[in-house]
């Protein structure tokens, strides 16, 4: 399992291990947490016959982060990413596939001025990006059944694929878009 970094204000930085969240720990850098204690470390034995520990959240705040930069910036384009934010249906047939059976779809194509963004991509299965070709979706009479949009940091930080604790994945959704496909 791994821990969710946040910078002080509270806003997501990154996923880190929990040996180096113990880290943070044992140098005095937690700020705050969140959620119960899911992993605890034990180390060598004092004089007092006491053996440390060290009991790691599955949410650290970072005392003196500076706010995160990737709260400004656009999260990175990726496959999985983009198959989880349109939970794995083709935009213009509308059934569910599996994410290897999916593509990329670039809805104004790259060779016509199109972006490799998110708002110029979806999700489409094999035959229907294979029918829409090096058209628009209007020349292939096709339309699409959802539009796409720009992931928030913390849809971001969900859509990455890692496994989520209860905590983790709530405090993330709490600041998630109510127009957000992960709610659906």
């Amino acid at each position: 399992m791994e821990v969710l970094q946040l910078d002080v204000s509270g806003r997501p930085q990154s996923w880190i291990s929990a040996k180096e969240a113990a880290v943070i720990y044992a140098s005095d850098g937690v700020a705050w947490t969140l959620g119960d204690t899911f992993y605890v470390l034990r180390g060598g034995y004092q004089r007092t016959g006491l053996q440390s520990r060290i009991e790691v959240h599955p949410i650290i705040a970072v005392k003196g982060s500076v706010p995160s930069r990737a709260w400004r910036q656009t999260p990175a384009l990726s496959n999985p990413k983009l198959f989880a934010r349109d939970r794995g249906i083709c935009a213009y047939c509308g059934h569910r596939f599996k994410f290897e059976d999916l593509t990329r779809e670039h809805i104004v194509p790259t060779s016509r001025g199109g972006h490799d963004t998110w708002m110029n991509c979806i999700t489409a299965c094999r035959p229907c990006n294979g029918h829409k070709g090096n058209r628009m979706p209007e020349e292939a009479h096709l339309s699409l059944m959802y539009l796409p949009y720009v992931p928030s940091l913390h849809e971001d930080m969900i859509l990455r694929g890692r496994r989520i604790l209860a905590d983790q994945m709530e405090f993330l959704l709490a600041s998630v878009p109510r127009h957000s496909r992960l709610h659906g």
